[in-house]
């Protein structure tokens, strides 16, 4: 598990992490979290609305490399996949399976969004996560009961 005090350059998100965050009314927690989350102007389209303040766009220098990862994942994942590695020390917020494994290919530091609720809750920044897992279950998300039974066991709820 990642430590919630670990110095990341930056934090680069996908689109589901902020999808699932304003729909289950967590957003504020990124920003609790880290100082530097940021995003590509891909990400930031896809989202469909203005992204907080504290969220920073930038673009990928690399567009060829961007395209290669577009042979495996998404626009938005391939812009963050492709952001993480030319951000040293960066980590990476993606849920979707094929871009995950690629991050893992490419030796990036991941995590999803049951990660960062689960560093929040560590972290003091809410107290349980069984209500956000509550609200979780009634997106389009898609996590099985029985992992989330085993999160909240892990964290004493």
């Amino acid at each position: 598990m990642l430590n919630a005090f670990r110095e990341f350059s930056a934090i680069i998100t996908d689109t589901r992490c902020f999808i699932l965050l304003e729909k289950i009314e967590a957003l504020p927690i990124l920003n609790q979290l880290f100082h530097h989350v940021v995003t590509t102007p891909e990400i930031a389209n896809e989202f469909g609305r203005p992204l907080p303040e504290w969220v920073k766009i930038y673009t990928v220098k690399d567009s060829l490399l961007q395209n290669q990862f577009l042979e495996n994942v998404d626009l938005g994942e391939a812009s963050a996949l492709a952001l993480a590695f030319e951000t040293p020390s960066s980590l990476v917020i993606i849920d979707d399976l094929k871009g995950r494994k690629l991050a893992q290919d490419l030796n990036l530091t991941f995590t999803g969004t049951l990660g960062i609720l689960i560093l929040a809750k560590n972290a003091g920044i809410i107290p349980k996560l069984r209500p956000l897992f509550e609200k979780l279950k009634s997106t389009d998300f898609r996590v099985s009961d029985m992992l989330l039974t085993k999160i909240l066991d892990q964290v004493g709820e």
